[in-house]
């Protein structure tokens, strides 16, 4: 197992100038914000069968959640493409000058429960610490899955808005640690801390974990999975032709079928 960490920062991809259909003269280039695995390379592949259809892709690589929706508000991106519908929800609702909607779902990354030292959640021991993200987004999606696997009873009708304080009953009495940045817990894990660690699929896809291989449990990918990672853009430019293409292209077959070859079921495509 490799243990790589990505750093926080900007990585730009491909290099231009902005000159994008929101706020640029060519109305044939889109600049879209993406974090690294699997959005950009997702984006890479879509590239040429975007260009057939007479629009340039420029992709800008981020390393964590907040950096993107900035960028996206203040101009500099015509899109972007990492989060899922819950953040995006509680990104719109916290920021006054986020005045974003969801142009469409693309995929799904199942978030995988890892550890160190035990091989099942039944292994996990009373009072085991549980490392998760400090994205309070990502904590009834958590929760529900923790739910599902018996760890813990959630409040009736907590639903994937639930918290912490959500938790009724947890026999083990496990200890619940969300303090880390998503993009650390990697890291964390390496370093072999807590007893179990829930890492997001691109977090883990970046640092050479397998979610199939090394995870000891894994989200569901069904269907009626509300986390779908979408393509998020300005109201004002609801409607815009290029986004649409934008869009259609990642929903293509020849997409679809790259992602599913690529990831090996780490990264699902919506509605498969």
């Amino acid at each position: 197992m490799k243990k790589t960490i990505a750093g926080l920062g900007v990585i730009t991809l491909t290099a231009g100038i902005l000159t994008a259909c929101g706020g640029g003269d060519d109305e044939d280039t889109l600049v879209v914000g993406a974090t690294n695995i699997p959005h950009s390379q997702i984006l890479e592949f879509a590239e040429p069968l975007l260009a057939e259809e007479g629009i340039n892709l420029e992709v800008q690589t981020f390393n964590d959640y907040v950096t993107p929706n900035r960028a996206l508000a203040n101009g500099e991106l015509d899109a972007n493409y990492f989060q899922h519908v819950p953040y995006l929800e509680d990104q719109i609702a916290s920021n006054d000058d986020y005045d974003f909607v969801n142009a469409g779902g693309i995929h799904i990354e199942p978030i995988g429960v890892y550890s160190q030292d035990y091989s099942s959640l039944d292994e996990l021991p009373d009072g085991a610490e549980i490392l998760m993200s400090d994205n309070i987004a990502d904590h009834g999606r958590i929760l529900l899955m923790l739910e599902e696997e018996g760890l813990i009873t959630l409040t009736e009708g907590a639903g994937t808005d639930a918290t912490l304080d959500d938790i009724e009953e947890n026999p083990r009495d496990l200890n619940f640690r969300a303090d880390f940045e998503a993009a650390i817990l990697p890291q964390a894990f390496n370093n072999g801390e807590g007893d179990a660690v829930l890492i997001n699929g691109n977090y883990a896809l970046e640092a050479d974990l397998d979610p199939h291989e090394d995870a000891i449990a894994l989200e569901s990918s069904e269907l009626d999975n509300p986390y779908v990672n979408v393509i998020a853009i300005r109201s004002e430019d609801e409607g815009n032709e290029d986004i649409e293409k934008l869009v259609e292209v990642l929903r293509s077959e020849e997409v679809r079928d790259f992602i599913l070859e690529e990831y090996d079921g780490a990264v699902v495509p919506a509605g498969e």
